[in-house]
């Protein structure tokens, strides 16, 4: 078959969509691509299995609406899968239904967590045809395309894994629920050049060290219970892979692509005696003296005898959920997390050496606005002091899927259910807050980096051209974020 892997450009005033491999959609004025990995990795075994593959990026290479339909139909594919998330899905069913005018024959296919909450209702509201639920959609979008029968014009039922809705006739047709039983080790390494991963090497925020790449050690978070987050829709049990073979991805970039700064994407990335054979393994095989390495991970998960050996394997950032300095909402939101742990796990990761970046949430339907000064007031106290290096702030969407999604259904404390509207530009959840003032919670936080002492602190840290470059490219992009949360009405 000759199949495209795509996102579809979404031209909006609003700013660029951070689409692909984000488990918290917003639109960026000051553009951020993430390398998508597992979509990456279902180009690289379709390719393996025979089938002849496209990637095309709409949204990465700036591509108008009309280039990419151009591209598409050069290509003449036999199908078109896509991965998708709440706030721009309407635009996805569009676009499918703009396919199938052109080309009835096309073969479309949507994945990600927002169809994982919802299958049929794409099938509702557009002409797809398979939808793949959970998260290793890799493995699925292969068994499918490798299920078809050319002869008849259709899917071979029997040889369809769980998790693949379909259309069959007039019918929608469901394998059941899908299972996380796939063998990571057993996915091929993924083939940079298919996926020009260079797109996604020097526009993104986390990366110091350019060309950058993303990798996934595991899928997804061992924690993996916050009610906010959508992607345990996706992986609700826990994976990895081994070390040999999370290792040997990071030697491979750094050999044969000059990766300098690798960011594995893992919801949290392994903890205990995974994570120190990792290290010894990174040091054994010289790669901490060529690249550096950031991560997720949990506060209060490692101890500063554990940051230290992170930090003798290369790693430099160390991305912490902060969510909110109010324990009741830590606790409601079940972030198995205390107040009095966050400032301790900032300070050990400093101590070793380590760079925290801190995320926080505003809009939470149960926070007054006194709480949510306390926030605020934590991550300035944060950021200023040095004790974390960088944020992101952003407000509560509750994603379909997500028990928050569930819990405001149930309490009426949605505002619309109109999915354009769930992009983090407004608040879609009742709040005791007005929206203007959400707003300036989170562009509070961004303004912290004209704090004279935050500033000073940051002047006193540059030590080469690479930290001036990555602190002026950082001015540029706290900009865009006051930016994103100026207009209540946008």
């Amino acid at each position: 078959m000759k199949i495209i892997l795509a996102y579809p450009p979404i031209g909006s005033e609003r700013g660029v969509p951070l689409l692909s491999q984000n488990r918290q959609f917003q639109y960026f004025r000051e553009p951020t691509f993430i390398y998508p990995v597992v979509p990456a990795s279902a180009a690289t075994m379709l390719r393996e299995a025979g089938h002849e593959v496209l990637w095309l990026d709409g949204i990465a290479q700036g591509w108008t609406a009309q280039r990419f339909l151009d591209e598409v139909k050069a290509f003449g594919p036999d199908l078109i899968a896509m991965e998708t998330k709440t706030p721009v899905v309407k635009r996805h069913w569009r676009t499918i239904d703009d396919l199938k005018r052109g080309d009835a024959r096309l073969l479309t296919v949507l994945f990600g967590d927002h169809v994982t909450a919802l299958p049929q209702e794409s099938f509702e509201r557009s002409r797809v045809d398979a939808v793949l639920t959970g998260g290793d959609y890799d493995f699925l979008l292969r068994n499918l395309c490798d299920s078809f029968n050319r002869a008849q014009g259709a899917w071979d039922a029997r040889r369809l894994e769980p998790g693949i809705w379909y259309r069959q006739g007039d019918a929608v047709k469901s394998t059941g629920t899908f299972r996380l039983d796939h063998d990571l080790d057993a996915a091929p390494l993924i083939d940079r050049a298919l996926t020009h991963w260079n797109l996604y090497a020097f526009k993104n925020g986390n990366f110091k060290r350019t060309p950058g790449a993303y990798v996934m050690a595991g899928r997804d978070c061992w924690w993996g219970r916050c009610t906010f987050c959508s992607w345990p829709t996706l992986y609700p049990s826990y994976r990895k892979r081994t070390v040999a073979n999370a290792v040997d991805e990071i030697e491979y970039l750094v050999q044969r692509h000059g990766v300098r700064e690798i960011m594995d994407d893992t919801g949290t990335f392994p903890a205990g005696d995974w994570l120190a054979e990792f290290c010894d393994e990174v040091i054994r095989r010289g790669l901490h003296r060529r690249v550096v390495i950031d991560c997720n991970m949990r506060f209060g998960a490692l101890t500063e005898k554990e940051y230290r050996r992170m930090k003798a394997a290369g790693f430099r950032l160390v991305l912490f959920g902060l969510e909110s300095a109010n324990q009741e909402t830590l606790d409601r939101i079940d972030k198995d997390l205390k107040v009095e742990d966050i400032t301790p796990s900032c300070l050990a990761a400093r101590r070793a050496g380590l760079y925290p970046h801190i995320t926080i949430m505003f809009g939470y339907p149960w926070e007054t606005r006194e709480q949510a000064a306390k926030t605020l007031e934590l991550g300035r106290r944060l950021l200023v002091k040095g004790l974390a290096y960088t944020v992101q702030a952003t407000l509560v969407i509750p994603y379909p899927g997500s028990r928050l999604f569930e819990e405001c259904r149930r309490n009426g404390w949605l505002r619309t259910q109109d999915w354009d509207d769930y992009d983090m530009k407004r608040p879609v959840m009742a709040a005791p807050i007005d929206d203007a003032a959400l707003k300036g919670f989170v562009q509070g936080i961004y303004r912290t980096a004209f704090v004279p002492e935050f500033i000073l602190r940051k002047i006193f840290a540059v030590r080469s051209v690479s930290d001036l470059n990555y602190f002026a490219c950082g001015v540029k992009k706290v900009l865009g974020h006051i930016f994103d949360f100026a207009n209540p009405s946008t």
